[in-house]
């Protein structure tokens, strides 16, 4: 890929590795929370405008000015029975030539053939990792997930198996969830947790910046851990740098700079502002890092992560 870089100096332009992305066309696997009738009632708000195909294509298209050389695609809420055929599908792009680098494929930890369901995903090449959502909260309007599955025995039974194959876990959930699962992280050391879209912080819970910090300190404390700097719209769907800049900073501070991964969540981020405003705060958040720092976390700490062998030394 050509596109300019982030953000460059005279002798080394700066490599982006998208670390979360999403991809479906709507004709060949069945999205339901992408399918109408649309309203404004849950986490994400009213999703209409991205409920159409996003391909590699337009993604391409989307951060043609971020310096893109390699993309992580994140399991997209595909129907559970059709978890395994949007592997295959994003495999079949990629053996293409036109698809993703890695994959985080969906599986169901607490299911009872969760051993099967990991085998089939871990034998397609690409996959390095799974996410099943956990966000679970006290507010109906904000679940993703019907129960907490934090806290359940046959679900950390099945998060344990992901050592089994080497695979690292997306671990997208709110935050008073977070103290259970890094005592479950803990307890595995062999797999690599990557926390999704900043934590996800619930401001306008009663202590929701105070449960937020303790949650990511109890994860940042495991250095099997690490934070994808995204979602900002997940913070404030009317986010602005001004405001999400100190929870980034924070972030960072926890986990260090080896530790944390920008990404553009595209397209379900573009549901809070286009792709320039994100672009634009990693720029001005980044600014004042060392070029190596810059580096690491604009790419090579997804390359490594990821395991993706890529070459971004300079």
């Amino acid at each position: 890929m050509t596109a300019a870089p982030p953000s460059e100096r005279a002798d080394a332009p700066i490599r982006f590795v998208d670390a979360h992305v999403h991809h479906w066309q709507r004709g060949a696997i069945v999205y339901p929370w992408l399918a109408p009738p649309f309203d404004d009632d849950g986490p994400n708000g009213d999703v209409a405008a991205i409920a159409h195909d996003y391909l590699p294509r337009d993604h391409r298209a989307a951060v043609a000015d971020w310096g893109l050389v390699a993309t992580v695609h994140v399991e997209a809420g595909a129907r559970a029975d059709q978890a395994l055929d949007e592997t295959h599908w994003l495999d079949a792009l990629a053996q293409a030539g036109d698809g993703p680098d890695a994959i985080v494929a969906f599986a169901r930890l607490d299911a009872p053939d969760v051993a099967a369901r990991l085998h089939a995903q871990a034998a397609l090449p690409r996959v390095r990792g799974v996410r099943q959502i956990l966000n679970w909260h006290p507010d109906p309007r904000r679940r993703y997930a019907a129960v907490d599955l934090s806290r359940d025995a046959r679900w950390q039974a099945g998060f344990a198996r992901l050592a089994d194959h080497g695979l690292s876990f997306d671990l997208q959930c709110y935050p008073a969830q977070m103290p259970a699962l890094a005592a479950l992280a803990a307890r595995h050391p062999a797999i690599t947790v990557i926390v999704n879209h900043l934590g996800m912080p619930v401001l306008d819970d009663p202590d929701g910046l105070g449960e937020w910090r303790r949650g990511l300190r109890a994860l940042a404390a495991l250095p099997h851990t690490a934070i994808k700097l995204s979602g900002l719209g997940f913070v404030a769907r009317d986010w602005t740098f001004e405001r999400v800049r100190p929870l980034l900073e924070e972030a960072i501070a926890l986990f260090g700079t080896r530790r944390c991964l920008i990404a553009s969540d595209l397209p379900t981020d573009a549901l809070f502002a286009p792709p320039e405003r994100y672009r634009d705060a990693y720029q001005r958040l980044t600014a004042g890092l060392s070029l190596d720092e810059q580096r690491d976390l604009w790419g090579r700490n997804a390359d490594r992560l990821y395991r993706l062998g890529l070459d971004l030394q300079e």
